[in-house]
């Protein structure tokens, strides 16, 4: 796998400050993506041991929440074997920080009910995910005023409820707004 960037002080893609690590390759081509060039799965570094013990080292800090999975596409079946190999880690020494994923598949009808039959890592990576917003960006939905998402037909949901409960789960956009004043008013 390869990976666009690694931002350490992401305050865009999960409540707090957020680790976030945009990986390469996605099949999805949304038209006015924010990061079309990494829909090339050849395009940034070679993502290796190294890279994992640099966002460990980089979410070492009380104030960083946890880790986002971005693209790209987390979800490509080229990306999925080392983002478990990396949440695995960070859920290891790590456990009480999230983990947020953004994909432009959808969790009930691609995710859960197709990849997790198809390819063993899918439910690994599902396990060790907090939250995934899912759905493909749409330009014609696009509305700056969203919270921790691009356009109005992505969802917030919370993966280990749905999982848990069979059926999709929601975050409620209010609740996550609370929580993000609540993360920066424990760090002023």
């Amino acid at each position: 796998m390869k990976y666009a960037t690694i931002k350490k002080m992401d305050i865009a893609n999960g409540p707090g400050v957020r680790v976030s690590l945009f990986v390469s390759g996605c099949r999805h081509h949304c038209k006015g993506c924010f990061n079309e060039e990494a829909w090339d799965f050849n395009y940034g570094t070679e993502f290796t041991e190294d890279t994992i013990n640099e966002i460990l080292e980089a979410l070492k800090p009380n104030y960083i929440t946890g880790l986002s999975l971005l693209g790209g596409e987390p979800f490509e079946k080229e990306n999925q074997a080392a983002l478990v190999e990396l949440t695995n880690r960070v859920r290891e020494v790590y456990p009480d920080k999230t983990i947020w994923a953004y994909s432009g598949f959808l969790f009930d009808k691609q995710i859960r009910d197709k990849m997790c039959t198809m390819w063993e890592e899918t439910p690994k990576l599902l396990k060790n995910v907090d939250i995934l917003v899912d759905g493909k960006f749409e330009e014609e939905n696009k509305d700056p005023k969203l919270f921790f998402r691009g356009s109005s037909n992505q969802r917030i949901i919370d993966v280990q409820e749905s999982l848990a409960q069979n059926e999709v789960v929601l975050k409620d956009e209010i609740y996550l707004k609370e929580q993000n004043r609540s993360v920066f008013s424990r760090q002023v």
